[in-house]
C-alpha cells in the first residue's frame, strides 16, 4: 500500500508498507515453528556448545539444533535496535534504521570497461579505482568488496583486497572475505593501519549462513571473531526460491526469516549485546539457465524482510536491484529504478551491493554512475514536499491572475535552480538540439562521463602511506 505519510508538520512523504501487525505476527510464529521442530544445521563444535549450554539437553540431534521460542525470543530482547556505523577518519557516517542507505559492490569476478564493455578478470588496480569512484559518488554511503582479486596470488587476495579498499577512499568498507580462514589476518591488517576498530567501527563484516538452514563454520568463525574485536556485522541469506527456499513467498520468507533469527540467536550467544545487521537476498531459481534473478516478487519479499526487521527493532540490509543486466543497459536501469525507489520509500535500511550486471559475476563501473543519480531522484522522490504557508504565496497567485504567468515572481527566482532534479549526465535537449549534435545516444554519454570520472578522481591524501604499510604487513604476514 502506497500512502502519504505528514508526520513532520505539514511535510507530505509517499510511504509503502505491506504488512498489517498480524501478518508479521504470522510470519514471526511460522519462523519460529521451523527453527523448534525442524531446526537448523550448525557446522562448528563452539557453536553447538554454545546452544546446547543455553537450550539444555536434548536439543540437539547430530548437528540438527532445534532451537526453542524462549531462546529466540531472549536474542530479541538482547540485541541493539540500532548501530552507528562511521567512517575511517573517525566522524559518524551514518545510524541504522534510518534514511535508506547505498554501497556500491560486491565481489565480481569480472570487470566491465565503461566504454568498451569488454570483461576482463578482475585485478587489483580495478579494486582500487573502483573504490575511489564509490568514494566520490556522493549517493552512496558504503564501498563494498567490489571484486575478488585476481592478479595477485590467492592466498593473499582477500588482504590487497582489504588493502585497496582502506587505502582509497574514506567511507565505511562492508567486508567480504573469499577465504574464510584469512578473516583473522584482514583484520589484523586493518588493525595494524588504524589501530582499534571497534571504538569507531568504519568497517562492517558480511556474512553468509546457507540456506535452506545450515550455518556453516566459515559464518560461525567469522561472528566468533567480529563479536570478540567488537565489530557491528552483516548477517544475510541468499535465497533462490524453488532450489534453496520453497516456491512459495510465504514459505521463501518464512524459512529465510527462520535462518536469519537463529543468526542473531547465536550472534547473542557468543556476545550478549553484539550489533547485527540483518536482511535477505529473496531470488528466484532460473530452472533453464540454472541461475538465479530478480523479479516483482522478490522485491516484495525484500521489503517484507525489512518490515520484520522493523517490528523485531533491528537494523536492515536488502537487496541491490543488481546482476540483471548485461551492461549498464535498458534491463540494467529498470532494476535500479525499481529497487531503489521502492526502498527509499519502504523500510529498506541498507543496499549494500550496486553496480554488478551478468548474473552479479561482472562490475560496472557505468553502471553505478547511473545509479548515483537515480539514488539522488528517489530520495528526492521520497523525501516529499512541504504545504508550508510560505511556499504558497497567495499573494503571487493574486498578482499573476488568470492567464498570468510566474516567470519573474519573487518565489521563482528564489527557487528555480534547485526547485527539480538536474543531471549531470543527461542534458535535455530539444529535437533540435539533439539533432544539431549529431543524434548522440545516453548510453554513450553515459559511458565517456564513466570513464572521465575513473581518471579524475584522487585517491584519499594518505592513500599511499597506508599502501606501503599494508604491502609491508602482508610481506611480514605471508613470509615462508
Amino acid at each position: 500500500m502506497m500512502e502519504t505519510s505528514s508526520e513532520n508538520g505539514n511535510l507530505v512523504c509517499p510511504r509503502l508498507t505491506l504488512l498489517r501487525r498480524e501478518q508479521m505476527e504470522q510470519l514471526h510464529e511460522y519462523s519460529l515453528q521451523i527453527l523448534s521442530t525442524v531446526g537448523v544445521r550448525v557446522d562448528s563444535e563452539e557453536a553447538l556448545t554454545l546452544f546446547s549450554k543455553a537450550a539444555g539437553p536434548g536439543i540437539l540431534e547430530g548437528r540438527r539444533v532445534q532451537i526453542p521460542r524462549e531462546l529466540v525470543e531472549w536474542a530479541l530482547g538482547v540485541a541493539p535496535s540500532a548501530v552507528d556505523i562511521y567512517d575511517r577518519l573517525g566522524d559518524l557516517a551514518f545510524r541504522l534504521p534510518g534514511q535508506t542507505r547505498f554501497g556500491i559492490g560486491v565481489t565480481a569476478l569480472y570487470y566491465q570497461d565503461p566504454i568498451s564493455d569488454e570483461v576482463v578478470p578482475f585485478t587489483r588496480s580495478h579494486m582500487g579505482s573502483m573504490a575511489r569512484l564509490g568514494g566520490a559518488l556522493a549517493s552512496y554511503d558504503a564501498v563494498s568488496t567490489v571484486g575478488i582479486v585476481q592478479d595477485v596470488p590467492t592466498k593473499v587476495s582477500d588482504l590487497y583486497a582489504a588493502l585497496e579498499m582502506t587505502a582509497n577512499t574514506t567511507k565505511p568498507l562492508i567486508l567480504l572475505i573469499s577465504d574464510d580462514d584469512a578473516s583473522p589476518t584482514v583484520l589484523r591488517l586493518l588493525e595494524s593501519l588504524h589501530g582499534d576498530l571497534a571504538s569507531h567501527p568504519f568497517l562492517v563484516p558480511y556474512l553468509n549462513p546457507i540456506s535452506p538452514l545450515v550455518i556453516n563454520r566459515g559464518t560461525v568463525d567469522k561472528m566468533f571473531l567480529s563479536a570478540r574485536m567488537g565489530l557491528p556485522f552483516i548477517y544475510s541469506n541468499y535465497g533462490m526460491a524453488g532450489a534453496s527456499t520453497p516456491i512459495t513467498p510465504v514459505g521463501a520468507l518464512s524459512l529465510l526469516n527462520a535462518e536469519l533469527l537463529a543468526g542473531l540467536t547465536l550472534g547473542q550467544l557468543i556476545k550478549p549485546g553484539t550489533a547485527m545487521i540483518l536482511g535477505s537476498l529473496p531470488a528466484f531459481f532460473d530452472m533453464k539457465g540454472m541461475g538465479s534473478f530478480y523479479d516483482p516478487q522478490s522485491y516484495l519479499m525484500d521489503l517484507a524482510c525489512a518490515e520484520m526487521m522493523e517490528y523485531y527493532s533491528l537494523p536492515h540490509s536488502g537487496t541491490s536491484g543488481s546482476g540483471m543486466g548485461w551492461t549498464a543497459d535498458l534491463i540494467a536501469s529498470g532494476h535500479q529504478w525499481f529497487n531503489h525507489v521502492i526502498s527509499c520509500v519502504g523500510k529498506v535500511g541498507l543496499v549494500p551491493f550496486v553496480g554488478d550486471n551478468l548474473g552479479s559475476k561482472a562490475f560496472s563501473p557505468a553502471t553505478i554512475v547511473y545509479a548515483n543519480e537515480v539514488i539522488e531522484q528517489a530520495r528526492l522522490f521520497a523525501s516529499g514536499f512541504g504545504l508550508e504557508d510560505d511556499m504558497l504565496r497567495l499573494e503571487e497567485i493574486a498578482e499573476a491572475g488568470p492567464g498570468g504567468s510566474y516567470l519573474t515572481s519573487k518565489l521563482t527566482l528564489q527557487r528555480f535552480r534547485n526547485a527539480y532534479y538536474r543531471s549531470r549526465i543527461f542534458p535535455r535537449l530539444s529535437l533540435e538540439e539533439w539533432q544539431s549534435m549529431g543524434c548522440p545516444q545516453a548510453s554513450g554519454l553515459l559511458r565517456r562521463y564513466t570513464k572521465h570520472l575513473i581518471e579524475e578522481v584522487p585517491a584519499p591524501g594518505d592513500g599511499q602511506d597506508l599502501l606501503v604499510r599494508g604491502e609491508a604487513f602482508i610481506a611480514a604476514a605471508t613470509a615462508g
